[in-house]
């Protein structure tokens, strides 16, 4: 059985969920700019590289709090 984590959801069309199926790490990121986005990782590590790429700490200079709370719940899958 998969769980399901949501790593933020701001509304219907703005959140980033990931799904744990085994070994298999499926992430679904909804946008209202570019719609569905879906990644499928093998590993932690993986993922976790990818969360560094995608979420750079400088994008979010004067919001530090919003970048831990979301490193935060990718690390607690």
């Amino acid at each position: 059985m998969a769980k399901k984590h949501v790593i933020y959801k701001k509304d219907n069309w703005n959140m980033l969920t990931v799904e744990a199926r085994g070994r298999e790490l499926v992430l679904r990121e909804i946008s209202d700019q570019w719609g569905e986005d879906c990644h499928t990782f093998l590993s932690r590590p993986e993922l976790m590289e990818w969360v560094s790429k995608r979420f750079p700490k400088s994008d979010f200079e004067g919001n530090e709090a919003e970048w831990e709370e979301i490193i935060a719940a990718f690390k607690a899958i």
